[in-house]
């Protein structure tokens, strides 16, 4: 937050739909995301935040519905979606590390296969933001010998190496210990104040209020209200926010 406002438009998803066979999960969602802007996306479990944010890079194909990212229907079939993709970096749940490279060889892999820089210059962007996450020092070490803060700071930095335009966190500190999640959640606080456009699936409330621009709930597979998180949480107008944010908080 406190960043100047963008009115540069990243990314526009219109009436997108989204079907399991019969099970319908995304119901015509509508939204448009700034650049620089961080988004926040919470609600019950099983409505569909974590489809919502796999269809915006088509890790799950829409039904119907247009998603366009930088002026690109990505929903187009004629459209080079790996081209997209390397614009977006993508932290998931489960770190996702190649469990036989080290910490600076998972980070250096997609900018010298996809972007083709050199070896040299993958390695000193790879511990530039190694030191950036704050584990310069683990740069030899193997995923199994980092814990889960760790592994996910570097699955943070892995994505940051594309130089992405657009960051997506799928539920990114759900599978971390308590006190690692804070470690997590300050490196994606940094990301927010440098400006990095971030769509964040997370129902970390202290991150949240402090670093988002925007939430949005997601409840059985629409958005039942948005707005700035003091709106959200202070002065909702959905019951079904209410009793959402009610169960959250009483946690």
């Amino acid at each position: 937050m406190n960043k100047e406002a963008s009115s540069e438009v990243m990314i526009e998803v219109i009436d997108l739909h989204k079907y399991f066979k019969e099970l319908h999960v995304l119901k015509g969602v509508s939204t448009k995301i700034t650049r620089g802007e961080v988004v926040a996306i919470m609600g019950p479990s099983g409505g569909g935040k974590s489809t919502f944010l796999r269809c915006m890079n088509r890790l799950e194909e829409p039904s119907s519905g247009q998603i366009i990212v930088e002026g690109v229907d990505i929903t187009s079939p004629y459209v080079d979606i790996n081209k997209v993709r390397t614009e977006i970096g993508m932290v998931f749940q489960l770190f996702n590390l190649f469990p036989h490279l080290t910490a600076i060889k998972n980070i250096k892999m997609a900018p010298i296969n996809v972007r083709k820089i050199s070896d040299k210059e993958a390695t000193e962007r790879g511990m530039t933001l190694l030191e950036k996450v704050g584990l310069a020092d683990k740069a030899h070490s193997y995923p199994d010998q980092l814990s889960g803060g760790q592994q996910q700071r570097v699955a943070i930095a892995r994505a940051l190496a594309m130089q992405p335009q657009i960051m997506f966190f799928d539920e990114p500190t759900s599978a971390l210990d308590p006190e690692m999640i804070g470690e997590v959640l300050d490196v994606m606080r940094a990301m927010a104040e440098e400006g990095m456009t971030m769509v964040v699936v997370s129902h970390e409330m202290g991150f949240i209020n402090e670093a988002a621009d925007r939430v949005l709930l997601l409840a059985d597979g629409v958005i039942e209200e948005e707005g700035t998180p003091t709106q959200i949480f202070k002065h909702p107008t959905q019951q079904r926010t209410k009793d959402f944010l009610g169960k959250i908080l009483s946690l």
